[in-house]
């Protein structure tokens, strides 16, 4: 078993790696990603209405996935998601992963995340359509964390 405080993860999304690797059969596995895809909660209306500002649209997802970033007081992240098509069961499972790995993290734990952590959530077996729409979730959750933490370092 790999060490759960390995320096590439924080140790939510470590973990959760580290239930993947549980289990043996592929099949189980897409089941149990499927059983996140149906927790998904939508973008609530307070943070976000349709239709969207384009800016907050995830590049190359063709499940219409959009992402939004708030820093929260003690300077971690809380991670709003949205995925319009309805098939999208891929990026909704990987969105809902997200929101409960990462929101609350610091920035430089979300930044320092290898971007081919879609592979290891998802398996090698990836389009590389797929895999784009995907990684493009967790590169726009680091733009935005760049974004508002260089914001912040302007203020001050």
């Amino acid at each position: 078993m790999e060490n759960i405080n390995n320096e590439k993860y924080p140790e939510r999304l470590q973990n959760f790696l580290d239930t993947l690797k549980l289990f043996d059969n592929y099949s189980d596995r897409v089941s149990f990603l499927i059983e996140y895809a149906e927790r998904f909660k939508r973008v609530p209306a307070t943070i976000a209405t349709k239709p969207y500002p384009h800016e907050h649209r995830v590049e190359f997802c063709e499940s219409g996935a959009f992402v939004w970033t708030k820093k929260q007081q003690d300077n971690t992240y809380k991670f709003y998601f949205d995925v319009e098509n309805p098939q999208g069961v891929s990026a909704m499972a990987l969105s809902k992963i997200f929101d409960d790995t990462l929101s609350g993290e610091r920035a430089e734990e979300i930044l320092d995340i290898p971007d081919d952590v879609v592979y290891s959530i998802f398996g090698q077996n990836l389009s590389m359509g797929k895999n784009l729409g995907l990684t493009g979730i967790l590169l726009a959750m680091k733009r935005d964390v760049k974004r508002l933490s260089n914001d912040n370092r302007s203020m001050s």
